[in-house]
């Protein structure tokens, strides 16, 4: 599968649904792709860029929760994080768009019990915390950018 970003998609278990972002004009699942979009506007260093800042941006989110820091930010598809959070009338909502791809990271503080997720593109940085298989998520912070 060929890719504009260099992502390593042929082990992915998406790739049926996904069809490539070379193939689709960096329209992965229907929506935009944040790596795509960069790229073809500016190219491949800065896209590197932008995700460097990012990476900053989200790391002083995540201390600012007594959360560790993530290293790395990974391309990910939105149905594939997209999860949906209690509201306090007791209604459930998904803040993301499941055919867009993101930048984020999961952070595991018990293996395959916790983990802390961060969701991220142009736009805002969302950090949420969850169980296994993304169960009982709750919404930590949301930052407009």
């Amino acid at each position: 599968m060929s890719t504009i970003c260099g992502a390593k998609c042929d082990n992915c278990q998406m790739k049926a649904t996904c069809m490539g972002c070379e193939a689709t004009c960096g329209k992965p699942f229907g929506g935009t792709c944040i790596a795509a979009e960069y790229i073809k506007a500016g190219g491949k260093e800065q896209y590197h860029e932008f995700k460097k800042l990012l990476l900053g941006e989200v790391n002083e989110l995540l201390k600012a929760n007594g959360i560790p820091e993530v290293t790395e930010l990974c391309e990910l598809a939105g149905s594939f994080i997209n999860l949906a959070y209690p509201l306090p009338s007791g209604e459930k909502v998904k803040m993301l768009d499941d055919t867009k791809v993101y930048l984020g990271a999961q952070i595991e503080m018990e293996v395959g019990r916790f983990c802390y997720g961060v969701a991220a593109d142009t736009g805002f940085i969302l950090i949420c915390s969850y169980s296994a298989y993304g169960s009982e998520p709750e919404l930590i912070a949301y930052k407009k950018r």
